[in-house]
């Protein structure tokens, strides 16, 4: 792999693991591995400066996380894209009845089958990050793909991600912003998914608007609960 000045990745999670996408403003890398570690290793031989992770960084003690909250409103129609974080003490447990139960308790919603269903690399990130496995010099923020892709489109999207049309509709969007992924050089039949590699896409177009100082982030400033880890998404 070439190595390319200050360059970003965003990363999705897939059946298979992670995948993740390297663009330094002009060309993109699309890769894949089994484990959030694994893909930050891949990219030792790029100058990574931020990464965009879809999946929910610093997660709250009590009741809903305020990120989650907004990014629903500015959502509007396509809210239900994004879930609800479960408290830490729900994500402790086995099942998603219990889950459900702690968080009521916690003073959160119930937790859905979907938000239990990500639970494994919810917690994936969270010892990424708290264990220290992160590099310094790297900046991991978290990002949320549909939001991405609405503020490139300047306006909601007209096509669920699920559908032919919406795919098409968000490469279009990818391609006009200078990200060219290619989802079928990736894909792997039930492991890696069209939607996957493109959300990654949007995940890297985030993260370059972090690094270059034109993203915002949600709320501003970020929700710190007692893990320490800031608590917002980044558009």
């Amino acid at each position: 792999m070439d190595r390319v000045h200050s360059a970003v990745m965003g990363v999705d999670g897939c059946r298979g693991g992670w995948v993740g996408v390297i663009w330094d403003g002009s060309k993109s890398i699309a890769i894949r591995a089994l484990t959030l570690a694994e893909l930050v290793n891949d990219a030792n031989t790029v100058a990574v400066t931020v990464i965009g992770v879809d999946m929910p960084m610093g997660l709250p003690d009590a009741h809903a996380r305020q990120a989650d909250r907004l990014a629903q409103r500015a959502l509007g129609r396509r809210a239900s894209s994004i879930f609800v974080t479960p408290t830490r003490s729900a994500l402790a447990m086995p099942t998603q009845a219990q889950a459900s139960l702690v968080n009521k308790e916690h003073g959160g919603p119930g937790v859905s089958i979907q938000a239990f269903n990500l639970r494994p690399k919810v917690l994936e990130v969270d010892e990424f990050l708290r264990q220290g496995k992160s590099d310094d010099s790297r900046r991991f923020v978290e990002v949320h793909p549909e939001l991405s892709f609405q503020v490139m489109n300047d306006g909601p999207l007209e096509f669920s991600k699920r559908t032919e049309q919406g795919q098409s509709e968000r490469q279009t969007l990818l391609t006009s912003v200078g990200i060219h992924v290619d989802p079928a050089s990736v894909t792997v039949p039930g492991r890696v998914s069209v939607d996957d590699v493109l959300d990654a896409g949007a995940a890297a177009w985030s993260a370059f608007r972090v690094r270059d100082g034109h993203a915002r982030c949600l709320p501003d400033p970020p929700e710190i609960n007692s893990d320490g880890i800031p608590a917002s998404i980044w558009v």
